[in-house]
């Protein structure tokens, strides 16, 4: 791929769900070689820092639960759901992700049927399932939020819960470095300009992210009809040694890398 230079500059729903899917399809051999053993092909992590599900406990008993996956990649966190007697399907942007969980579904024989749709768009009836959930998937590269939240809430049952982690929102002031640099604040959390890397040859939006803040996504979720009930900032764990882009243990000593809300429909 040529080289990329990054901008803060508006992009809408449409180009963000092009620009993503190419990414992750040119991205996901390399993203699951890197990181395919710290999630494990069976195993539910909900960010770098390595909090998992089964410590956490964040979805409750998914024994028997109709059970939904936002931004799947390789269907770890539903195999884990489904080994636990869960009923979980994975849906992702990314084809080529996709084929990776078609990899894992042979090699564990653990499946997770799985879709290749956007968060904006979900091909499910309304009332479908009892958990949804994200793990760093989907949600911080769709524009339309409040899309992307709604479709959420049309297809959760009554008292279905929503949960779904996201780079931390402070984290937005800061650099993505995972060294000193990255320590030191250097535009306003309360700019919403995406992040946004352009072909540096063909002038093509690359990759876009989006960002909200605490507040945003508490807002999204109540226009939902949804309530949010807990809201986790995992530690950085005092041995934990491990690099994955910003994130590290010089910045997750001192500074939360990811939140985690967790919500009801009403």
């Amino acid at each position: 791929m040529s080289g990329v230079h990054a901008l803060r500059v508006p992009v809408d729903e449409d180009n963000s769900r092009r620009a993503n899917r190419r990414d992750w399809n040119r991205y996901a051999d390399e993203y699951q070689q890197t990181h395919g053993t710290f999630l494990g092909d069976i195993g539910f992590v909900w960010g770098p820092e390595g909090l998992t599900e089964e410590r956490a406990g964040l979805l409750g008993d998914v024994a028997g639960k109709d059970v939904l996956e936002l931004g799947s990649g390789a269907g770890q966190c539903s195999r884990w759901v489904n080994q636990q007697g869960g009923r979980a399907i994975g849906l992702d942007l990314s084809q080529r992700q996709l084929q990776h969980s078609l990899r894992l579904d042979d090699e564990t024989g653990v499946a997770v049927p799985s879709v290749c749709a956007t968060a904006t768009h979900l091909p499910f009836a309304d009332n479908t399932f009892d958990i949804v959930f994200c793990s760093f998937g989907a949600l911080q590269f769709v524009a339309d939020g409040q899309r992307a939240v709604d479709e959420v809430a049309r297809m959760l049952r009554p008292g279905g819960r929503f949960a779904f982690s996201v780079t931390h929102p402070t984290r937005w002031m800061f650099p993505d470095d995972p060294g000193v640099e990255g320590l030191v604040a250097s535009q306003s959390y309360w700019d919403r300009t995406p992040y946004v890397e352009v072909n540096e040859d063909t002038e093509e939006v690359a990759y876009v992210e989006h960002h909200r803040t605490i507040g945003d996504w508490v807002a999204l979720l109540a226009a939902a009809g949804m309530a949010v009930i807990r809201f986790d900032e995992p530690e950085w764990p005092e041995a934990h040694d491990r690099t994955w882009g910003g994130w590290s243990r010089t910045r997750g000593l001192v500074t939360p890398g990811t939140a985690i809300f967790v919500a009801v429909s009403l």
